[in-house]
């Protein structure tokens, strides 16, 4: 279980993607400055089984172009699979949406109420040195694709997320999105 406190050490906490935004927005204005905040929750999950080896994490993403910010929550669950670490994504808790359900918000949810997002191809992760890197491609839909592409070291994540609808990008960035951990 080394592995996976490792992993989810360098997810946890408050990221942001400043420094890239800085530059890239004077060229791009439609380029966001995006921010995550990733917070470990077992704390708020009933009825764990004894042996479970698991960790949940909510991912809060805001997202700020040109004064608009969106926001999407998740909830994940991380556990370490054939020297690899496992990301399986939930679907938000009953009596939360993706607007509302943040760590301070989340007031807990049954283990076994929990249900497994039907959609999202669950994704693997490999370290080599310090970096951790992996991903999944998800056909959310016959015609619509999620594609995830993350590295991780101890200050930066790097991600790459886009979406398409037949073919055609209608989420997305040419270059990853560089966050670095907020102090």
């Amino acid at each position: 279980m080394a592995d996976l406190i490792n992993f989810v050490t360098l997810l946890n906490g408050k990221f942001d993607n400043k420094d890239q935004f800085e530059k890239i927005s004077k060229t791009n204005p439609q380029y966001p400055y995006a921010k995550h905040i990733n917070t470990i929750c077992n704390s708020k999950i009933a009825n764990l089984p004894n042996d479970f080896e698991g960790i949940f994490m909510i991912e809060e993403s805001y997202y700020s172009v040109q004064g608009t910010t969106r926001s999407s929550s998740h909830l994940f669950l991380f556990m370490e699979e054939s020297n690899s670490i496992k990301l399986i994504s939930y679907e938000i808790p009953e009596g939360y949406d993706k607007k509302n359900f943040t760590y301070k918000m989340f007031k807990g949810a049954d283990y076994d109420q929990l249900k497994c997002s039907a959609k999202f191809t669950p994704a693997f992760f490999r370290k080599s040195g310090d970096t951790w890197e992996g991903g999944s491609v998800s056909m959310f839909s016959p015609v619509l694709k999620f594609s995830l592409h993350e590295k991780f070291t101890e200050n930066q994540l790097e991600v790459s997320e886009s979406m398409e609808v037949n073919g055609k990008r209608t989420f997305g960035y040419d270059e990853p999105i560089i966050y670095k951990r907020i102090k």
